[in-house]
């Protein structure tokens, strides 16, 4: 067994034993994701590296640790992407940290999320054990249920180890074009194109303008952008990759915690509303950033999230009293707190980063 994976397992049995609550650390940019990190910090980047990656199979695997830039780096230079386009939020960031946030960037809604790309997963629970589910290539879905499970469960139910995930071929043209708009007409806009073949790879609406990426074959892209007019726009992956990590001049008074941002997902078609802040619109309409204002209510954004199919999550606040993520009903409750029981028996993976009982 390699050290660095040795050296998780004795620190995961030994806090088991004492019952020490353990807090998983990657490259520690989604720290202010969650609830309150407790514990003694459990560093993976211990154990980096990659460990297969088969172009031909547009199948990759990695250990945890492994910085995303070091993973895409490889994988542009044989033409290919993670197409969830996972946010880094800073130097550092880490595959573990990807999948066990299950964050997505500005391609989720045409490319897929992070669960859809994790053929199988390598992780060590609360009792250190070494366990894995789903495989290494994307006809072997054994455990694959599983693998999802750990996509986005914040390290509450065991510590990823390794991943094997889907690679996607990078597009041969990209072109983004800009429309001036009110936010009710780029809502019904980008829902009516996304009911048409058309490339669209990303979408987002602030400030009365709209953005709208194209991304495929050369042909294809130039038509879609004949097509739908608008102003074409040069030089612009900056911007997507702005959005993507929340350097777009929206997120800047969340990221100095002045401002709490809320992050809502709903249907793509749910009514632009005046939530009390000033709102970011991505995914086609499916996700809206709201950066809290002096008339926002908590009840209130969580009432109209839910009554448009989706939730709303305290996504940065210097104070989360209002709860960070959407309330479970009894029933989603028992079952995450059973889930816990059986992967972390004692209750000592990241405590309380997910829901306060677990």
């Amino acid at each position: 067994m390699d050290p660095g994976l040795e050296a998780l397992q004795a620190r995961i049995r030994k806090a088991a034993e004492a019952r020490t609550p353990l807090r998983i650390r990657g490259g520690g940019t989604k720290d202010f994701y969650g609830g309150q990190p407790l514990g003694d910090i459990l560093e993976t980047q211990v154990y980096a590296g990659i460990v297969d990656y088969d172009p031909t199979e547009l199948v990759l695997v990695a250990r945890a640790g492994t910085s995303l830039a070091a993973i895409e780096s490889a994988m542009r230079a044989r033409g290919q992407m993670l197409a969830f386009e996972p946010p880094h939020f800073g130097e550092g960031a880490t595959l573990g940290g990807a999948v066990a946030s299950g964050l997505s960037g500005p391609r989720r809604p045409y490319a897929g999320a992070v669960r859809d790309v994790v053929l199988g997963v390598r992780v060590l629970d609360g009792v250190g054990d070494d366990l894995a589910f789903g495989g290494r290539v994307m006809k072997n879905v054994a455990g694959f249920d599983v693998s999802r499970l750990m996509t986005g469960a914040l390290g509450t139910l065991g510590v990823i180890t390794e991943v094997s995930l889907k690679c996607l071929p990078l597009p041969k043209a990209e072109a983004t074009l800009e429309f001036e708009c009110s936010a009710d007409e780029a809502i019904r806009m980008v829902n009516e194109w996304s009911s048409q073949p058309l490339p669209l790879s990303a979408t987002c609406y602030h400030d009365g303008r709209m953005r709208v990426r194209l991304s495929g074959a050369v042909p294809a892209v130039a038509s879609a952008a004949a097509r739908l007019g608008g102003a074409q726009t040069a030089g612009t992956d900056g911007y997507w990759a702005s959005l993507r990590d929340h350097t777009h001049p929206f997120f800047a008074g969340a990221r100095a915690s002045d401002v709490p941002l809320w992050r809502l997902s709903v249907k793509s078609t749910a009514p632009y509303t005046d939530l009390g802040g000033e709102q970011l619109v991505e995914w086609g309409g499916g996700l809206r950033w709201l950066a809290a204002g002096d008339r926002t209510d908590p009840q209130r954004v969580r009432s109209w999230a839910t009554a448009n199919g989706g939730h709303a999550t305290l996504f940065r606040a210097a104070d989360k009293s209002a709860g960070v993520f959407q309330p479970l009903t009894a029933t989603l409750q028992s079952l995450h707190q059973r889930l816990k029981a059986a992967f972390d028996p004692h209750g000592i993976l990241n405590r309380g980063r997910l829901y306060p009982e677990f």
